[in-house]
């Protein structure tokens, strides 16, 4: 079950829902506890693996290619200029460059004519978060974080 929030958005001047976090993460040993549930590695394999496949994340955009992680998705850089900009090409250099972000884009799948997200559960349903109480998790019943648990860009 997924979870959103009413928001007023001044653009438009409606309400409409935002996507919401509860509880806490799940943490790195509670997916390997689930992997090797569903999996024949254990889960000190899985945390191992997975660890690795960080580095190797890192590793392989820093040669500035593109990940490809089937059944997942796919990771690359992307850079943020300072400044204005300059007048021509050749006065672009790596000295504009002010911070470094990784992206992710979600595995898709074609069915028909409907496209698909590897990740997107086949029948997400949405429940107001304010009807939920000691469900998230936690006992508090609440949202996690002081934004209402809100993730806006969790990849920056």
């Amino acid at each position: 079950m997924a979870f959103f929030k009413p928001i007023y958005k001044k653009m438009s001047k409606k309400w409409h829902p935002q996507a919401v976090s509860v509880g806490k993460p799940i943490e790195m040993d509670e997916l390997c506890k689930q992997i090797a549930l569903i999996s024949t590695v254990s889960s000190a394999d899985s945390k191992a693996t997975l660890e690795a496949l960080g580095l190797v994340l890192g590793s392989s955009m820093n040669t500035g290619r593109t990940v490809h992680v089937e059944g997942l998705g796919t990771f690359y850089y992307t850079c943020i200029s300072n400044g204005k900009g300059v007048d021509s090409a050749e006065k672009v250099n790596a000295n504009q460059i002010s911070g470094t972000r990784v992206r992710f884009i979600p595995e898709s799948r074609r069915q028909g004519s409907a496209v698909t997200r590897a990740l997107i559960g086949e029948n997400v349903t949405w429940t107001n978060v304010s009807s939920i109480s000691g469900l998230d998790g936690t006992g508090s019943g609440k949202p996690s974080g002081g934004d209402g648990g809100l993730e806006e860009d969790p990849l920056g």
